[in-house]
C-alpha cells in the first residue's frame, strides 16, 4: 500500500505532479470547449427553426455531418488536416514553413463542433416546446425581436434545456480523453505514460477511472444546484 502511495506522491519519486497536471489540462480543455459549444449550438438551433431555407438546410448539414462523425475522427480532421490545409496554402501562395497547429485548441475545436450539433439539437427542442403565445405576448407589449428573446425567451429556454445540456456537459467531459491522441496532456495520456513506465497498469488506469469519476460527481451536484436555483427562481415568479 505505501508502494503504490508513493507512486502518486508530489516530487521526483511519484507521478503526483504529472497526474495533477493532467487534471488541469482535462478540466481547462471542457471549461473552454463549453461555452463555444453552447454559443454555436444555438446559432445553429435558430438556423435550424429559421424561415430561411438556405439557413434551415445548412443547420441540418452541419448536425448531420458531425453527429454522424466518431469524435476520434473529428479531432483527427481538424488537428492533422488543418495543419496539412495550413501547409499546403502556404506552399500555394510561395511560403516555405513549418506549420503545427496548437493541441489544446485543436482539441477545443473538435469537442466543441461535436457538443454543438448535439446542443443544437437540444435547443431546438426547448425552442418548439416555448409557446408562439410567449413570442406574441412580448411583440404586443411593444418588445423588439431582440428584448422578447433575451427577457420572453431566453430564460424559459435555458430552465428547458439544462437537463440535456447537463448530460451533453458529462459527455464532454468523458470526451476530453481523446485529446491523449494528439498528445495533450490530460489525464488519460498522464496516467498512461506512468502505467508504461512503472509497470502498473491496473493501478494507473485505476486511478484515471477514479478522477474521471469523481470530476462526474462533482459535475453532478453543480448541476443539481444550478437546477435548483432554476426552480426557485421559477416560483419567486
Amino acid at each position: 500500500m505505501e508502494n503504490f502511495l508513493g507512486l502518486l506522491s508530489f516530487g521526483a519519486e511519484g507521478w503526483g505532479d504529472e497526474i495533477a497536471s493532467g487534471v488541469g489540462v482535462t478540466v481547462s480543455l471542457a471549461l473552454a470547449t463549453l461555452p463555444f459549444g453552447l454559443v454555436l449550438g444555438f446559432f445553429v438551433a435558430l438556423a435550424k427553426q429559421s424561415e430561411e431555407p438556405s439557413l434551415r438546410l445548412a443547420g441540418n448539414i452541419y448536425t448531420t455531418i458531425f453527429r454522424g462523425l466518431p469524435e476520434l475522427m473529428t479531432l483527427f480532421l481538424i488537428y492533422f488536416g488543418a495543419q496539412i490545409g495550413l501547409r499546403q496554402f502556404l506552399i500555394f501562395i510561395g511560403v516555405e514553413t513549418a506549420i503545427e497547429i496548437n493541441s489544446f485548441l485543436a482539441g477545443m475545436l473538435a469537442l466543441g463542433v461535436v457538443f454543438s450539433s448535439y446542443a443544437s439539437e437540444v435547443f431546438l427542442s426547448a425552442f418548439r416546446a416555448i409557446p408562439r403565445g410567449q413570442y406574441e405576448g412580448g411583440y404586443a407589449v411593444g418588445l423588439s425581436y431582440g428584448l422578447t428573446m433575451r427577457k420572453v425567451v431566453m430564460p424559459q429556454l435555458i430552465r428547458l434545456a439544462l437537463p440535456g445540456l447537463s448530460n451533453l456537459w458529462l459527455v464532454l467531459l468523458k470526451d476530453t480523453a481523446l485529446v491523449s491522441t494528439i498528445a495533450l496532456s490530460d489525464i488519460l495520456r498522464q496516467t498512461g505514460i506512468a502505467a508504461r513506465v512503472t509497470k502498473q497498469a491496473f493501478f494507473f488506469y485505476g486511478t484515471a477511472f477514479i478522477l474521471y469519476l469523481l470530476l462526474a460527481i462533482l459535475s453532478g451536484l453543480v448541476i443539481s444546484r444550478i437546477e435548483r436555483f432554476g426552480q426557485k427562481s421559477e416560483l419567486a415568479r
